[in-house]
């Protein structure tokens, strides 16, 4: 067999992550410029929404911060060469995810509280949380396979954050129905994270024929 059929499948899952990783980027530079940048402009059609921020910024610092922790620290965790090489740090990292994911879950709720959309807000959380543990809890039981696998979930449902706010330059979503599409769309993200990621997981299974 030659050198390059056996480097094939490596080849090809190093593509398939270039991929995913570069789509993920591409999304959050999206979210970052049509959100985030415009909300500190002052959008006009930011601008109720600019107020309630401001207000809340004593829960809103804390959850942001932590939300992006838990983001960017993704692709340096799930790097197997960075993992090999700094395997204590990749320990220390992992904690501060936890940590990161549980603090900004819990303002996240508090945010949404009394809120049309706390019961989306309370069902992205509660995924958040499930997800990190059972992550952390393998990992401390040395399930290496399953540890990564609800990290992957886990990471998952932290790209929400993102993912969620891509229809944010649509007009209506910011109408009298906003609050409502937003809940919805907060849970639609969030199921729909999940499944694919298990799909990803099961592929294999999914396409292999026993023989």
């Amino acid at each position: 067999m030659s050198t390059s059929t056996l480097l094939a499948p490596s080849s090809a899952c190093s593509r398939s992550k270039i991929v995913i990783w570069a789509s993920l980027g591409l999304t959050a530079l999206f979210v970052l410029i049509t959100s985030e940048v415009l909300l500190l402009t002052d959008y006009p059609m930011y601008h109720a929404y600019r107020l309630q921020v401001i207000a809340d910024r004593h829960l809103l610092i804390p959850h942001t911060l932590c939300g992006v922790i838990a983001l960017l620290s993704g692709p340096i965790q799930f790097s197997s060469r960075f993992r090999q090489r700094h395997l204590k740090f990749h320990r220390v990292l992992g904690r501060i995810y936890v940590i990161s994911v549980f603090i900004g879950a819990a303002t996240g709720v508090a945010l949404a509280a009394g809120r049309p959309g706390f019961p989306g807000t309370s069902m992205q959380a509660a995924a958040w949380i499930v997800c990190t543990s059972a992550a952390f809890v393998t990992a401390r039981n040395r399930q290496i396979i399953q540890h990564r696998q609800w990290m992957v979930r886990s990471y998952a449902v932290t790209f929400t954050f993102v993912s969620s706010r891509v229809l944010n330059l649509w007009p209506r979503y910011w109408s009298h129905l906003g609050d409502t599409f937003a809940a919805v769309g907060v849970i639609a993200f969030t199921l729909a994270s999940l499944l694919i990621v298990d799909i990803g997981l099961n592929w294999r299974e999914l396409t292999t024929r026993r023989a």
